[in-house]
C-alpha cells in the first residue's frame, strides 16, 4: 500500500509522461488536444477482474471533438505504479456510437490485490489509476465511502478531494451524479446551458461534471460501484412517467439518451449497456467472507407515484392507493432477484445499497398524516416485502445505505413503524449530498420529533459517509464540509455510529 496523497501527487499527472515500458504504440492518431480530459476510472471489482473506463474527448464540452473516426485505445494493468510488472493488457476500438468511451474488462487478476492501470491512444498517454480486486475468502476489515447528489452549481466537489486522500477499498455512488436542471441559491459555478434532452446534451453535461479535478481524483483512486437516481434523467420520474414531460413516448426517448450517456461515462460492464430506454444496473458484489453489497435500482421499475395524480410526488396527505399491495419500488423481477441473492449472501455483513431514505418519515398535518411520495413511504408494502426478505433469508447484520435526501440520517428499520419498541430488522444510514442544498432545520427537527426510529438527522451540512467493517463492528462516520461554497473548505467528522455483530441498531460510537 502506498500513501494516498503520494499516489495522487504522482499518478494523477497530465498525459505528458515519459514513454512507458512495454506498451505498443498504436497507429498514428492526431488529436486537437489531450484526449484524456475526463480522466480514468475503474469499477465493478471481482476476485479476478475489474472494469476500466476512460473516454476520448479532446473537446469535452463540445461533443467530445472526436467526430466519427474509430480509434484503438490500448490499456494496461500492472502490479506496480511504474508498470514494470504488467499482468493484463488489451485493445478496445472506440467509436462515435458510444462517444469513444472505453469499458475494458481486465481479467486474469489475483484476488485482493492493488493494481495500477492506464490507457494510450496514439501518442497520448492517460493519467494512471489505482484499483483493487476483491478477496476470495478473506475476513479482513474493509473501508468504503458512499456518496450522492452532486449539483455542480451549488458547491465545489471538496468532498471528493477529501475522499481521494483516504485509505478506502471502494466507493459506492447512490445516484444524482449529474443534475439535469438548475436550482438552488448562491451558485458558485454554472451549467451554462439549459436542461439536456438529447444524447449530445447529456454527454456535455457529464463532461462538465467530470471537468472537476476532485471528482476525477476520486474515480482514479478507487473502484466504484454506481447506480443512478432521478436527476441523471429527470426530476422525480417514475418508470415511464414524468410530471414535467407528460408524453410517455417522448419521455422514454429522453430516458434512452440519458441512460446511454450515463453508461458512456461510468465504469460499468458491457452487460449494463442500455437497450434503448432499458438497462440493467442492479447487481450483487461479494467481498470475501466479510460483506456482500446488493446494489439496487429503485427508479427504473417503480410504480407511478401515489396520491398526486399527474403532479409532482411531494409531501401530500395519505390516500388509499399508497398502500395498494401491488405497488412496487423495485419491480417484480428485481424483487425476485433480490430475494434470491439474499439467499446467496455469505458475508458477515449484508449491505443493501439503494437511493433514498427507507425508514418511514411521516409528518402530521391538520388533514392527517403526510408522506413524501417519491420515496419508500410512497411504496410501504414494497418496503415491507424487502424487510420481510431480510428476515426470511436470515441475513446476518443487514445494513441499508442511501442518499437522495441531502441530509444525514441514522435509523432503525422496523416491521411496524407505529411500534417504536418493536424489533429492529436492519440499521439504516443515509449520507448527505456532496453539494446539493439541504432541507430546512425545521423540516429535519419535525422528522425526528414525529418518527422515533430516526435516531439522528441533520441537513445543514454537505459531505459523504464512510464505513469501516470488521468481524465485530460496523462503524459509520458522517464526514461534513465546513462550507461547500468555499473551495478551500475543510472536512470534519460530525459524528459516528457503531452497529455490533448480531445486534441490529446503531449506537453513538
Amino acid at each position: 500500500m502506498i500513501p494516498r496523497r503520494s499516489f495522487l501527487a504522482g499518478s494523477l499527472a497530465s498525459a505528458a509522461l515519459a514513454a512507458p515500458v512495454g506498451i505498443v504504440r498504436a497507429a498514428p492518431v492526431a488529436f486537437s488536444a489531450d484526449p484524456f480530459t475526463l480522466g480514468v476510472a475503474s469499477g465493478c471489482p471481482r476476485e479476478d477482474r475489474v472494469i476500466l473506463w476512460t473516454r476520448l474527448a479532446p473537446q469535452p464540452l463540445d461533443g467530445g471533438g472526436m467526430r466519427d473516426a474509430s480509434v484503438d485505445v490500448e490499456w494496461q494493468v500492472a502490479e506496480d505504479e511504474v508498470f514494470s510488472r504488467v499482468v493484463s493488457r488489451g485493445v478496445v476500438r472506440t467509436t462515435a456510437e458510444l462517444a469513444h468511451s472505453v469499458h475494458a474488462e481486465a481479467t486474469g487478476l489475483r484476488p485482493d490485490r492493488v493494481y495500477w492501470y492506464r490507457f494510450r491512444a496514439g501518442p497520448a498517454l492517460s493519467p494512471v489509476g489505482r484499483t483493487r480486486t476483491v478477496p476470495a475468502d478473506s475476513v479482513r476489515p474493509f473501508r468504503f465511502a458512499f456518496a450522492s447528489c452532486q449539483q455542480y452549481e451549488q458547491g465545489y466537489f471538496i468532498a471528493y478531494r477529501d475522499m481521494a486522500a483516504r485509505d478506502l477499498d471502494f466507493v459506492v455512488h447512490l445516484g444524482d451524479y449529474i443534475y439535469e436542471k438548475s436550482w438552488g441559491s448562491r451558485h458558485v459555478r454554472q451549467h451554462g446551458v439549459g436542461i439536456p434532452t438529447t444524447l449530445e446534451e447529456f454527454r456535455n453535461r457529464y463532461a462538465l461534471y467530470k471537468s472537476d479535478p476532485d471528482l476525477r481524483a476520486a474515480h482514479a483512486a478507487f473502484p466504484w460501484l454506481s447506480v443512478w437516481d432521478d436527476h441523471e434523467v429527470m426530476d422525480d420520474y417514475a418508470n415511464d412517467r414524468s410530471y414535467t414531460v407528460r408524453d410517455a413516448a417522448q419521455f422514454l426517448k429522453i430516458r434512452a439518451a440519458a441512460y446511454q450517456a450515463y453508461y458512456e461515462h461510468m465504469p460499468l460492464p458491457p452487460s449494463a449497456r442500455p437497450r434503448g430506454a432499458d438497462a440493467t444496473i442492479y447487481e450483487h458484489y461479494r467481498f470475501g467472507e466479510m460483506l456482500d453489497v446488493l446494489l439496487l435500482d429503485d427508479r427504473q421499475y417503480r410504480s407511478a407515484s401515489a396520491c398526486v395524480g399527474s403532479g409532482r410526488p411531494t409531501w401530500v396527505a395519505d390516500c388509499v392507493s399508497r398502500t395498494d399491495e401491488a405497488r412496487t419500488m423495485l419491480g417484480e423481477q428485481q424483487e425476485q432477484w433480490l430475494d434470491a441473492r439474499l439467499r446467496d449472501c455469505r458475508g458477515r455483513w449484508t449491505i443493501v445499497a439503494q437511493q433514498t431514505l427507507m425508514a418511514q418519515d411521516k409528518r402530521n398535518g391538520d388533514d392527517g398524516a403526510h408522506f413524501w411520495m417519491d420515496g419508500w413511504d410512497g411504496y410501504p408494502n414494497a418496503r415491507r416485502r424487502l424487510l420481510d426478505s431480510l428476515v426470511a433469508q436470515r441475513r446476518r447484520n443487514p445494513i441499508v445505505i442511501g442518499g437522495d435526501r441531502h441530509a444525514f440520517f441514522t435509523a432503525d428499520l422496523k416491521h411496524d413503524f407505529a411500534r417504536p419498541d418493536g424489533p429492529t430488522v436492519a440499521t439504516e444510514f443515509v449520507g448527505t449530498s456532496i453539494t446539493s442544498d439541504g432541507p430546512s432545520e425545521a423540516s429535519v427537527r419535525k422528522a425526528q420529533a414525529e418518527n422515533p426510529h430516526l435516531i439522528y438527522a441533520r441537513g445543514d451540512k454537505r459531505g459523504y459517509a464512510t464505513v469501516e467493517l470488521d468481524a465485530r463492528h460496523c462503524t459509520v462516520g458522517f464526514e461534513a464540509l465546513d462550507d461547500v461554497k468555499d473551495a478551500a473548505s475543510a472536512v470534519r467528522r460530525l459524528t459516528s455510529f457503531v452497529v455490533e455483530d448480531g445486534a441490529p441498531g446503531a449506537k453513538v460510537a
